[in-house]
């Protein structure tokens, strides 16, 4: 990727409904360079996608909560993938120190919550667990950062 590819990111990071002919524009090449750039980056996995940002509790989500989970060793890779299958989860991550996984999941209230973690300790491999509910969020980027090569 050269500065070209990470301006155009950079662009669709704004506003991912923008226009190729918009970002052509704002970055004075040619129209068919944006989109040739563009169909590249997807091509070769940099974008994986497109999606609106949505507000989780104007959708009704009132809980976000944060697990530590500990699991069995050698157990680790298919717990994680039967944990990620659980709708209310949006993140789960391998991770070190304490924990082996930490799970990110949003709950409509405290019934979901509930059933979600004693679901969660139910599960074979699962020897011990740690939630914590959030409380306020003070960011919450889905975005990643964009910033363009030292010359």
């Amino acid at each position: 990727m050269d500065d070209l590819d990470l301006h155009i990111l950079e662009s669709l990071n704004e506003n991912a409904r923008k226009s190729f002919r918009d970002i052509a524009k704002e970055l004075k090449v040619s129209l068919s360079t944006v989109s040739n750039r563009i169909h590249r980056l997807e091509e070769e996995g940099v974008i994986t996608g497109y999606a609106p940002i949505l507000d989780s509790h104007k959708m009704g989500y009132e809980l976000q909560v944060v697990v530590g989970i500990r699991i069995s060793k050698g157990k680790l890779i298919t717990t994680q993938k039967g944990i990620a299958k659980d709708e209310s989860v949006f993140a789960v991550y391998d991770v070190t120190g304490d924990w082996d996984s930490v799970v990110m999941a949003r709950f409509r209230n405290r019934n979901e919550l509930d059933k979600f973690i004693k679901k969660v300790l139910s599960m074979e491999y699962i020897e011990r667990s740690n939630t914590h509910v959030v409380l306020n969020t003070v960011k919450d980027e889905k975005r990643v950062t964009v910033v363009p090569q030292s010359t």
